[in-house]
């Protein structure tokens, strides 16, 4: 198979697939033209360059590689549907992002960070989305559920792995801040010694 149709394939394979497709499948789909792995990645590669700069990007997510528009078209886009786009409470997203930041972590644990309860609401929609799942239990009395994402999240928020989140910045604090400390010690000094005069 010559590359140039390979390429067209792959390309057409990527487009009509409901899922995203890993390079093995795409070896595996291609086997009876004995097609190498290498072959592959270059073709991927090839796509990923020729769509940079268009409304459509392949991109390589957890499961594979797919197809989606960029999201900075989202606004543009979303306007062919007439129903809204799923809104998702501030208590529901909270408990995600402590369950792909702290994985796996156990429901009280995050009743523990946010200090309020979790709604079994809030985990089986997280569960019925796909986003997370149970990965084991706590050997502590009671043996409670542990939880972490699963690729179906890492999917949706188009990401390989979890090293790609965003990171947490740290709060600031006085104690990190000796120099503005200072500062506003010297101002506090002038000002009183404005004041005297």
């Amino acid at each position: 198979m010559l590359i140039q149709q390979l390429k067209q394939a792959i390309e057409a394979l990527l487009f009509v697939a409901e899922a995203p497709l890993t390079e093995q499948q795409l070896v595996d789909h291609f086997a009876a033209e004995n097609v190498t792995r290498k072959q592959v990645k270059e073709v991927l590669n090839e796509l990923q360059a020729d769509y940079q700069e268009r409304g459509v990007q392949l991109i390589h997510v957890a499961s594979g590689y797919r197809f989606q528009t960029r999201s900075e078209l989202g606004g543009i886009i979303g306007r062919l549907w007439q129903e809204k786009p799923v809104r998702y409470s501030q208590a529901l997203l909270e408990t995600l992002a402590l369950i792909a930041y702290r994985q796996p972590i156990t429901r009280g644990d995050i009743e523990e960070i946010r200090g309020v309860s979790v709604s079994s609401t809030i985990m089986k929609t997280l569960q019925e989305r796909g986003w997370i799942k149970v990965v084991g239990h706590r050997e502590v009395p009671g043996r409670p559920q542990l939880y972490a994402t699963t690729s179906e999240f890492l999917d949706y928020f188009s990401l390989r792995d979890l090293s790609e989140l965003p990171a947490i910045p740290e709060p600031a604090t006085t104690a990190d801040q000796p120099g503005q400390i200072a500062q506003i010690k010297l101002e506090i000094t002038a000002e009183r010694a404005t004041n005297e005069e």
